[in-house]
């Protein structure tokens, strides 16, 4: 397997371009209606952009991104860009950490501080982990596919090659989002190598095959099945959006910096532990580190194309089909399905439950100290 060192170079030319679009943005007429009420608030998405355009400093974010040590590899003729940490500490042990949509490898710098050097946060040092941080194919600086067909599947098989070829035969995995679903996919289909998967995140996709004779849906497996077509109806037509007509999407978000700033932002607010305030939870400049990465990699329209594979390939479980690595979940209050762990029992061995005191969707970004105990607890079994 080819591995290169990596570093983040954005042209001057692109920064120039961006500032330009951002300035001569055509504002659309705000309604009547309350604040958020209707999609992203018109007050917060100009405040947003105009911070971008002439206070946000790109080149500061870009130096703190190459602080990660990157590469790019050629796995099985797809290249992945990716971060390895090596951890600080006497034996390691290896963890592939995958993100998910609107998120980056960037979300993980405060989780990755953790894991790797626990001893700089007052932990065992005996916890370290080497972490391995990819990006999804699509996303940033991993390319999309040349060719239809890579989902969730597809891309655990990356995965897998990757960390065997890095030198791990044995490892464990972690995702919240998409990157739950390709944990998932790791755990099914790798399962020599995957010794446990940790999640913070099930996919709506995922389906157990339900037995109404001998193991009927619970009152709070009713409840959450409810409380899930309640959220796609009000809340999914993202998603709907990305599985069915992506390019549509594409088209715009790849040339409005504006547009691409109000489809993300809006999910942060919706999503994190924030009360509506979303820079309770996110600073301005983690924000658009964040943007600003999907915006000069061109990639909005490639990773929404994930959505579109996993729709075709989605989690469906034939009866008494099991994942044999252990699991561990993370339930974070704020997350955007609160399932029943009777549910994710019904094909897992869920050998950790931790129901978390606050917290959302974006877990690494919102609760990096809770997300990494958690990992350090459940992984400490594995190790020799």
């Amino acid at each position: 397997m080819d591995i290169d060192s990596f570093e983040i170079r954005v042209a001057d030319q692109a920064l120039d371009d961006l500032h330009r679009r951002l300035r001569a943005t055509r504002w659309a007429c705000a309604t009547p209606s309350p604040a958020w009420q209707q999609g992203t608030d018109n007050a917060w998405l100009r405040e947003l952009v105009a911070y971008w355009a002439n206070e946000f400093d790109w080149r500061t974010a870009e130096r703190a991104l190459n602080q990660q040590p990157q590469f790019i590899a050629n796995v099985n003729g797809q290249r992945v860009h990716f971060v390895h940490r090596r951890g600080v500490g006497a034996k390691p042990y290896p963890l592939v950490i995958t993100h998910g949509w609107p998120g980056s490898f960037a979300e993980f710098r405060a989780l990755l501080d953790r894991l790797c050097d626990p001893a700089a946060f007052g932990e065992d040092p005996d916890e370290a982990f080497d972490v391995v941080a990819p990006s999804l194919p699509g996303f940033t600086f991993s390319p999309a596919p040349a060719a239809p067909g890579t989902s969730a599947f597809q891309v655990a098989d990356l995965w897998a090659a990757l960390m065997r070829g890095l030198g791990y035969e044995r490892f464990g995995a972690q995702g919240g989002d998409l990157g739950a679903g390709v944990s998932i996919a790791l755990a099914s289909r790798h399962n020599d190598a995957v010794q446990g998967i940790h999640l913070n995140f099930l996919p709506t996709s995922y389906e157990p095959a339900v037995d109404a004779a001998t193991a009927p849906l619970t009152a709070a497996e009713q409840d959450y099945l409810r409380e899930k077509a309640q959220w796609a109806a009000m809340e999914g037509g993202y998603a709907h959006m990305h599985s069915t007509k992506p390019q549509t999407l594409a088209a715009s978000l790849n040339d409005s910096p504006a547009g691409l700033a109000a489809w993300i932002g809006e999910k942060f607010r919706a999503w994190s532990d924030c009360e509506g305030e979303i820079e309770r939870r996110f600073s301005k400049d983690t924000l658009l580190t964040n943007l600003s990465l999907y915006w000069f990699t061109e990639s909005i329209g490639s990773s929404v194309q994930l959505y579109w594979e996993n729709r075709l390939q989605p989690f469906r479980f034939a009866q008494g089909q099991r994942v044999l690595p252990p699991v561990a979940f993370a339930r974070f209050p704020r997350e955007i399905n609160h399932l029943p762990r009777s549910w994710v029992e019904r094909v897992f061995d869920v050998a950790q439950w931790t129901d978390m005191p606050r917290g959302g969707h974006f877990a690494a970004m919102e609760e990096p100290g809770l997300l990494a105990a958690d990992i350090r607890r459940f992984f400490k079994r594995f190790r020799p």
